[in-house]
C-alpha cells in the first residue's frame, strides 16, 4: 500500500523551537530566553487558578463568556468583538486558516515572529517576508509588496525579536493604503510596556461591526500567565464569528480563564511589572552598550544584542551558560550573530552584565 503523506506545504514548515529552560548541573538557572515576566503572575491569579483546579472533571466554558466580558469592561469593547485562544498563536493560525489558502500571500517583516510564517505555510498560502530598515518595519516597503494575491498583513508592534516599534502615523498609513480586501493583523503582545504618546497598537483601527483590522493580545507577557496559554483578539464582530468557527471547542481551560480574569483586575501587579521593566530595560541596554555591544533599541521586555559574527555570538552564549544564564539565539529569525535577552530580576540582570564583562575581558 502507498505510504500516507502530508500535504506538501506542511513539509516546508520548520517546527517552532521554544527558549531553553534547563542547564545541566544548575538547579535554577536565570531563564532569560522566553520574554516571560520576571515578577511572575499576580497572587490573585495564582489563587484563582488553584481554586479552579478543584473541579478538573468539568469542561470549561467553550465561549469564555466571563473572560470576554471582563476584557470588554476593561477595554471598552463589546464582548462580541472578542475571541479567546490558547495564546495568540492559536488566533494567528485561525486567521490564516480562515482568510488565506493556496494561491494567496501573507506579508510580514523579515525578522517577525516566526509563527506568522508557520501559520501561513500550514494553510497552504505563500509567506512574503518584507525587508526592514534598522530592524524596524518599513511601511512603504510593506505596501509595495502587496499584490492582488495578498490576503493578510501581520505586523508586531513592538516586534519580536527586535523590540522595535513604528509610531501611530506609520501604522495608520499602513492601514489606510492597504486595499480593502487585505486584513491587517497587529500583534500587540508587548503593548502594555509602552507609554510613549506617539505609540499605537491599533485599537482605534478596529471597527466594532464591520472592518478589516484585528489586534492580538496575550496574557503571557506582562500578566505572567505564559504556562496557562491565554490570548485574545479584538476584532470586528464579523471576524469574531469566523474565528469562533475555527477555534478549538474548549480551547481555553477553566484555570486559565479564571486566572486571566483575576490578573486583569490586579492593576497594581500590572503596574509593578511595568515599572520593573521601565527601570531595568534601559539599565541593561546602557550597560551592554557601554561594553561595546550593539543593542537594538527596544520597547518590549527584552533586548536584541548583536555580536561581530556568529562565532563570537556562540562564544558569548557559552560564557553565559557557564554562568547559569540562558538567553535566546535567534539564527532562525535570520539573525545568526545576535542574542535576544529578556529583562530579568535585578540579580539576574546584574549577573548577565557581569558575565558579559568577563567575556569581554577574556577576548
Amino acid at each position: 500500500m502507498p505510504k500516507v503523506k502530508p500535504n506538501p506545504h506542511i513539509l516546508d514548515i520548520v517546527p517552532y523551537i521554544a527558549g531553553e529552560a534547563k542547564l545541566p548541573g544548575i538547579v535554577r538557572p536565570a531563564k532569560l530566553s522566553s520574554n516571560e515576566s520576571p515578577l511572575g503572575a499576580s497572587p490573585a491569579a495564582v489563587s484563582a487558578c488553584e481554586a479552579a483546579c478543584r473541579e478538573l472533571e468539568r469542561y470549561p466554558d467553550g465561549a469564555a463568556i466571563d473572560l470576554r466580558e471582563a476584557l470588554a469592561r476593561t477595554h471598552g469593547l463589546q464582548s462580541g468583538q472578542i475571541v479567546c485562544g490558547t495564546g495568540s498563536e492559536q488566533l494567528i493560525d485561525g486567521l490564516c486558516r480562515a482568510y488565506a489558502g493556496p494561491g494567496d500571500e501573507v506579508l510580514f517583516t523579515e525578522h517577525a515572529f516566526i509563527m506568522y510564517r508557520v501559520a501561513t505555510l500550514a494553510c497552504g498560502a505563500t509567506p512574503v517576508p518584507v525587508p526592514e530598515v534598522d530592524y524596524t518595519a518599513d511601511v512603504d516597503a510593506m505596501l509595495a509588496a502587496v499584490t492582488p494575491r495578498t490576503r493578510i498583513v501581520f505586523i508586531a508592534n513592538p516586534n519580536n525579536p527586535t523590540g522595535t516599534v513604528i509610531d501611530r502615523e506609520a501604522l495608520h498609513r499602513l492601514r489606510e493604503r492597504l486595499p480593502e480586501h487585505v486584513m491587517l493583523v497587529v500583534d500587540a503582545a508587548y503593548c502594555e510596556y509602552i507609554g510613549a504618546p506617539d505609540y499605537s497598537f491599533g485599537a482605534e483601527l478596529v471597527e466594532p461591526v464591520d472592518g478589516n483590522t484585528v489586534v492580538l493580545h496575550t496574557f503571557s507577557k506582562i500578566y505572567g500567565l505564559a504556562a496557562l496559554r491565554v490570548g485574545w483578539a479584538r476584532c470586528p464582530q464579523e471576524v469574531a464569528l469566523v474565528l469562533h468557527r475555527v477555534r478549538g471547542v474548549f480551547n481555553v481551560s477553566t484555570p486559565a480563564q479564571l486566572a486571566a480574569i483575576a490578573a486583569l483586575e490586579d492593576t497594581a501587579h500590572i503596574e509593578k511589572a511595568r515599572a520593573h521593566n521601565a527601570r531595568w530595560l534601559p539599565w541593561v541596554s546602557e550597560k551592554l552598550d557601554a561594553l561595546g555591544f550593539s543593542v537594538t533599541p527596544s520597547a518590549g521586555n527584552f533586548v536584541l544584542v548583536h555580536f561581530a559574527d556568529e562565532s563570537t555570538r556562540v562564544a558569548a552564549d557559552n560564557r553565559l551558560r557557564e554562568a547559569g544564564i540562558i538567553v535566546r539565539p535567534v539564527a532562525n529569525y535570520g539573525l545568526p550573530a545576535a542574542l535576544r535577552i529578556t529583562i530579568g530580576l535585578e540579580d539576574e540582570n546584574r549577573r548577565l552584565v557581569a558575565a558579559l564583562e568577563g567575556f569581554i575581558a577574556s577576548r
